[in-house]
Parts: C-alpha cells; structure tokens; sequence
C-alpha cells in the first residue's frame, strides 16, 4: 500500500489536491519544491532502483532526492493512489544533443475528465509546468520561462509531440539557451511497461555516454527560481537574485548540498565523487 499521508507530509501539503488539473499542477509543484533532483548514488556506482518499494524508501522516508525514473514513479503512485487516471511516458531529451538521442526520460501522462494532460515531477534540468496534451498548448513557470508544446510527425507517420522552453537560462541546469522557443523533450503517445523503463534506466544509470554516470548532479526548484550544482559549478536563481560560483573546498560542497538540497553526504561520499 502507497503511504499517501507520508508523501504528502514529505512534499508539505496539508491536504489531498483536488482531482483536477489545478490540483495536479499543486501536487507537481509541491513535489519539485521538496524533493531535488539528484544523481549522486549513479556516480558513486550504487545502481538506481525504480520499483515502488525501493524509490519510496529513498525519497520519502530518507528524505533523498533521485532522477526521473525515480521522480516520476513516486509522483505516479501517489496520482494512483489519488484516483487521478495516469500512466508513464517515455521521452528523447534534446538539450545539446548532436545526434537522436536515446529514451531516457520519464514523464507522467494524465487524463482528467477525457482530457490529456502533461505532469513530470524528474526533468531535472527546469521546472516544467503542467499541461494540456494539445498543438500549441502553453504554459509559463513559476521562474518566468515559457512552454510549449507542438504536435510533430515521427518517421512513418506516427503521432508525436516536442515540448519547448523559452526563458531565462540562469533557471536551468546550465544545458538553456536563449533567442526563443528551445527544444526540451519529444515522445509519442505510445504504451510504456514496467520492462521498458528497467531498459531506459539501465541505459541512463550505466551507459557510458550518459552523462549521469559521470556527473555529480542536483537541482532544486525555488518558488520563483531555479538552484543547480553540476559538478562544482554553483547556480541559483531566485527572482532578481543571482548567484554563481566555483566550489573548490568539500566542506563547502557538503553545506551547500545539506542546506540548499536537503541531501547530507559524508565525508567518505563527498571523496568519492571525485570532484576535489
């Protein structure tokens, strides 16, 4: 059984979302507020695990953050357990590829009242705000950033969708770019099972052009804002505020993960991410 009271105390909400997209775009929000975005257990050779029991007990009752394999399943359950229709979708993330990038990113699908819906608690690299499954469908973040989402043709024909940012790049993880609508993540429509996400998180948490396998990654979303710490290299945005920086001394990095992220390392940790 889902401990639902125990996810919403985690993402501090005092009560149940209403079962509408109002409600659902509360709940996603609330998620990204309170729990980051994180790699670390992929750089420290840990291996990620995605089944409901295991990503439960590492961002809920250890307070630990993850990335959107993990992100996505804990929001997926608690949809479930709140009688929202949702299943999982799988996406190509476009920042800075050179090439068709493979699917390792994953989102929620959710259908309210015979409308399709668009939720994603893990991609880390922004906040995307939640929306509707529709050509030319927009909604602007929290951060000031704008998106977009456009119906596109795959190979052969097939139904698919390219989700797009335009805002300020201080509010991602450093991948943003500016001069208009930027390209995020494609994907169909198309069913995903449980042994499709267990292949695209093997790729993402092994393979060796992933870049979670060799960069130490966090991120959290301010309430109007964005913090990242890739590698060393500091960021955060919070309205007008911006602060950026190298960090060059492991106690630091320790604090900043601690104070910022809510993700306490030890030393032994902090050693073996190889970044000092």
């Amino acid at each position: 059984m889902f401990d639902l009271d125990a996810y919403l105390l985690r993402v501090a909400m005092p009560a149940r979302p209403t079962l509408d997209s109002i409600g659902l775009g509360r709940l996603q929000h609330a998620h990204r507020l309170a729990i980051p975005f994180e790699d670390l257990d992929v750089v420290l050779g840990r291996g990620i695990a995605i089944d409901s029991d295991s990503v439960f007990a590492k961002l809920v009752t250890a307070r630990r953050g993850g990335y959107c394999f993990q992100h996505n399943r804990l929001f997926l359950d608690a949809l479930n357990e709140l009688g929202f229709a949702a299943r999982p979708l799988l996406a190509r993330v476009w920042i800075a590829a050179t090439d068709v990038p493979p699917l390792t990113h994953t989102f929620a699908l959710v259908t309210i009242d015979g409308q399709d819906w668009i939720a994603d608690t893990g991609f880390g690299g922004s906040y995307t705000p939640v929306l509707p499954l529709a050509d030319g469908a927009e909604a602007n973040a929290p951060d000031g950033a704008r998106f977009r989402l456009e119906a596109t043709r795959q190979d052969g024909g097939e139904q698919g969708w390219m989700l797009l940012r335009d805002g300020d790049p201080m509010t991602t993880d450093g991948r943003g770019e500016t001069g208009g609508f930027q390209p995020q993540y494609s994907f169909t429509l198309a069913q995903v099972f449980d042994a499709d996400l267990a292949m695209s998180n093997h790729w993402t948490s092994t393979a060796p052009a992933s870049r979670f396998t060799h960069t130490a990654i966090a991120s959290i979303v301010l309430p109007n804002g964005f913090a990242s710490l890739i590698g060393r290299n500091y960021r955060r945005r919070s309205g007008t505020d911006t602060t950026v920086g190298e960090i060059t001394d492991p106690r630091v990095y320790r604090i900043r993960m601690s104070l910022l992220f809510g993700i306490d390392l030890s030393v032994e940790d902090v050693a073996a991410l190889g970044l000092f």
